[in-house]
């Protein structure tokens, strides 16, 4: 069975989800739709692109992505079709797709083309569902676009090796919902540089001297509960991604805050790593 992923940021209050699922399924009533994510913070292409990026291989190949951030046309945004890795991603030419496939090279690049088509506040429900149904039906790209040789390129922060190799300087690239923080600082360039070195992790005024492999790594479970360390303890773990991820154990973003409002970091922000 085809299958159709839906990432926007077009959120869960509005008509833009449900109208955009029902015009998929009254083109392809077998298909399956499935929601990647509509929590994107607006425009934030670099935030969808991660997302993206993690989940897109735990499809089978074949699958066509629909990307709804920035979508809106113009002369320096066109829409476009990837095929990548075996994926279909229909999108606009915002740079989205050059962070999603940084490490794969595309196997085809097609501007979208459709005739009669005219611009539209909601290209996601007009043009990009047309296009997506005409890939899951087994159509060829050729017919929906021409060659596009030019794919906006867009480079994510890079972690900086500083202080004669004894400190990375990282930068925050996502919060997740739980207000966990995923630094750009990826488990193998932490390794190479660690060299069996103790080392801090310093964001703002939090310092953190261990990274674990689980969330709960950091309790002791031989120390009597009283003891251990546990919910509101700050911590470090690689993530499923393979980043350096900070969050607050069992602690609720929307009461007492995650680690992006408790350790006071934003996107952007600088998390440094000093190997002692």
């Amino acid at each position: 069975m085809p299958i159709i992923t839906l990432t926007t940021d077009f959120g869960y209050k509005d008509h833009y989800v449900g109208a955009v699922k029902g015009a998929i399924l009254g083109n392809l009533p077998d298909i399956s739709v499935v929601d990647i994510s509509h929590a994107i913070s607006p425009f934030n292409i670099q935030e969808c692109a991660y997302i993206l990026r993690n989940v897109y291989r735990s499809f089978p190949k074949g699958t066509v992505h629909i990307v709804g951030v920035d979508s809106e046309i113009s002369p320096e945004n066109e829409h476009i079709v990837v095929q990548v890795d075996g994926h279909y991603f229909v999108s606009a030419n915002s740079g989205v797709i050059s962070l999603i496939t940084s490490e794969v090279q595309p196997e085809k690049v097609v501007e979208i083309n459709l005739p009669n088509a005219e611009p539209s506040a909601f290209p996601v429900l007009n043009i990009f569902v047309q296009v997506a149904c005409h890939i899951a039906r087994g159509g060829k790209l050729e017919v929906i676009g021409r060659p596009l040789e030019r794919l906006k390129e867009l480079r994510d922060f890079e972690p900086r090796i500083t202080n004669e190799g004894k400190s990375i300087s990282g930068n925050v690239i996502y919060i997740d919902n739980y207000g966990n923080v995923v630094t750009n600082i990826q488990k193998s360039l932490f390794e190479a540089y660690r060299s069996g070195r103790d080392f801090e992790i310093i964001a703002r005024t939090t310092k953190i001297r261990q990274v674990q492999q689980s969330y709960n790594g950091i309790i002791n479970y031989n120390l009597e509960r009283n003891q251990r360390k546990g919910p509101g303890d700050a911590l470090a773990l690689f993530n499923s991604a393979g980043y350096i991820e900070l969050a607050i154990y069992k602690s609720d973003l929307n009461s007492v805050g995650g680690a992006s409002s408790l350790l006071g970091l934003n996107y952007r922000d600088t998390v440094t790593i000093n190997f002692l």
